[in-house]
């Protein structure tokens, strides 16, 4: 059997493939007031929000692009298609998707998860959920999980989206953000009562099968007191010549002594430029764990913010990347502690190779208010060659004497002595690179998902072979 010596050489195709289904019902590419209004058309806004897209789109084209965000050279918003008419009406019954949406999704695993351990699945296949549903028991429960655009014109939940839709994440926030407001589409809605604790995860996934277009899900979840959720986002594209866009946005609102953790695992193609923006409020006792993994995407630009809101309030965040050649990941995460006796904790892993650049940025704020607090930093990047790059940028802003805030940072490559002694006891040298790699992952992997777990050993497995020199 011929062994793969090229990362190139092994076969991706559980996320790399695509479905010809030309012509493609599309909008024209670029973001106009023309297309705004056709986008609201098309999702049959009420005029509340028909009135903010328009004045997301002002806002969007006098804003600026951050001047420290990762180069975005290769993005050109005239050709990127926002908007993509859905074919078939969202279904809850996984029969009824039709034939090749529904071999997209159950080749990337989804119904199988649904069913063996899974609350809940929303599937967005480009622009439109596809398929939603829930089990009874959560049902049951009072838990609400249903499209947000549904949730918007429906009358029981129409209130609470006006109040809580883009009120954590304002329309200018950043450029991107902006844009997100104007062409929003897809995305989920979910609530969980009072004291109810879901046993198993929710799931959606995110699926962009169109060249050259933009997906703009909008997440928004609220977790009521004493309540639990475990929601996991998965996020997959086909690699195409031209570039594509990830702008959605997500909504976190973690009520009085409630539990929240939200594992997201993005494995997008490499032509794809990943601006997505994420963002939780933790009231008193409540608790935000942050479980993130960015395998994919040309260019990346992701800073889960936690917002410590109430007293003993407490947030953690995990995370881990890899970027190859072509790859330039620049992500970390941000923390307000706003309220006394609040904790922080982050831990996150980079690893470079083949000329693939890391930047691990961190904000953790204390606030005045924050007596009391506590906050430590982790972050340890792995660079496989001299031609990758690694950068950490940490921001501490202290603002009181009472509080506890500490930063540790290690840069480094792996070191002759440790491969010299794994070769020694038998393995190949690509296989002691790749032991060597996974041990320095344990910490972050042990906290995904079992089935993300497995899945990063063995991406970690084929980006290894072939690394040698």
């Amino acid at each position: 059997m011929k062994k793969k010596t090229q990362v190139s050489d092994v076969d991706t195709s559980r996320y790399d493939f695509y479905f010809d289904e030309e012509p493609k019902d599309m909008l024209k590419s670029g973001v106009t007031p023309e297309i705004i209004d056709e986008i609201s058309k098309e999702k049959n806004d009420p005029e509340w929000m028909r009135e903010f897209r328009q004045n997301a789109l002002r806002i969007y084209n006098e804003m600026p692009t951050a001047d420290w965000w990762p180069p975005l050279d290769g993005l050109d918003m005239s050709e990127i298609v926002t908007y993509i008419r859905s074919k078939v009406r969202m279904k809850n019954k996984w029969e009824d998707v039709p034939e090749n949406i529904k071999n997209t999704f159950e080749r990337l695993g989804i119904p199988q998860a649904e069913r063996e351990s899974l609350s809940g699945v929303g599937a967005q296949y480009d622009s439109e959920l596809v398929y939603h549903n829930m089990r009874e028991e959560a049902r049951a429960d009072g838990v609400v999980y249903m499209d947000i655009e549904g949730a918007m014109r429906d009358k029981r939940y129409e209130k609470m989206i006006r109040d809580y839709f883009m009120k954590l994440v304002p329309v200018d926030d950043h450029k991107f953000a902006a844009l997100h407001a104007a062409v929003w589409s897809g995305g989920s809605f979910v609530y969980v009562p009072k004291g109810v604790h879901v046993e198993y995860p929710l799931q959606s996934y995110f699926r962009l099968n169109a060249m050259g277009a933009g997906q703009f899900e909008h997440t928004l979840i609220i977790v009521d007191e004493d309540a639990y959720l475990h929601f996991i986002e998965g996020c997959s594209a086909p690699k195409y010549y031209k570039a594509s866009l990830h702008a959605g946005c997500v909504e976190i609102y973690v009520k009085k002594n409630a539990t929240m953790r939200f594992s997201s695992i993005e494995n997008w193609s490499k032509n794809m430029y990943n601006l997505n923006t994420k963002r939780a409020i933790v009231e008193e006792g409540g608790k935000i764990e942050w479980i993130s993994g960015s395998f994919g995407s040309h260019t990346s630009s992701l800073y889960p913010m936690s917002i410590l809101n109430g007293k003993g309030a407490r947030a953690e965040f995990t995370s881990i990347s890899f970027a190859g050649a072509g790859q330039n990941l620049d992500t970390g995460a941000k923390i307000i502690h706003a309220a006394p006796d609040t904790s922080s904790y982050m831990n996150t892993r980079s690893i470079s190779k083949s000329g693939g650049i890391n930047t691990f940025r961190s904000i953790v704020k204390v606030t005045k208010k924050a007596r009391g607090s506590k906050s430590s930093v982790s972050c340890e990047s792995l660079m496989l060659d001299s031609l990758s790059k690694s950068n950490t940028i940490p921001v501490m802003d202290v603002q009181t004497s009472f509080a506890d805030v500490g930063h540790e940072a290690k840069i480094g490559r792996i070191g002759d002595d440790e491969i010299f002694y794994l070769t020694s006891r038998g393995l190949s040298e690509e296989e002691a690179k790749a032991l060597i790699v996974r041990g320095f992952c344990d910490d972050v992997s042990k906290e995904l998902p079992i089935e993300y777990a497995m899945e990063m050993n063995n991406l970690i497995s084929m980006e290894m072979e072939g690394s040698i020199g």
